[in-house]
């Protein structure tokens, strides 16, 4: 099942009160394709996240890049879902030219969560862009 779009999830997410987006974030991680075991390494590990998370590019058959991504944390796995849903089976120049941060910013999530929580978002973002760039030369 796609991830649902960005601007479809902030219509949800604004009716919200506080715990009910918690759930949104949560169930919007539960929508991740499952990400085999084997590709949860070190190399694919996001660092400075207090939860672990893993991001694993994929290429479709037509270029664009498709992200496989878990955490073993059910609120991380939400937000790491909420990212690549900016990003998701998009050619990798896109990706790599996509303002992730002003995407994400009308979610407020530095408000809406821990600094635990949102202090890894910027890593994760990086990790994203960082593929992109090396997958559109």
């Amino acid at each position: 099942m796609p991830l649902p779009a960005l601007s479809d999830i902030l219509a949800d997410y604004d009716l919200l009160d506080a715990d009910d987006r918690y759930r949104l974030l949560i169930d919007l991680g539960r929508t991740l394709e499952p990400m085999p075991d084997p590709l949860k390494t070190d190399a694919t590990l996001v660092r400075g996240c207090s939860a672990s998370v893993w991001v694993y590019p994929t290429r479709l058959p037509d270029g664009r890049l498709h992200f496989l991504a878990d955490s073993n944390a059910a609120i991380t796995k939400g937000i790491i879902a909420l990212v690549l849903a900016a990003v998701q089976d998009r050619p990798p120049a896109e990706v790599a030219a996509t303002d992730v941060d002003g995407a994400l910013a009308s979610f407020d999530l530095r408000a809406q969560l821990s600094s635990n929580r949102t202090q890894g978002i910027p890593n994760m973002i990086s990790l994203i862009r960082s593929t992109a760039e090396r997958f559109s030369v």
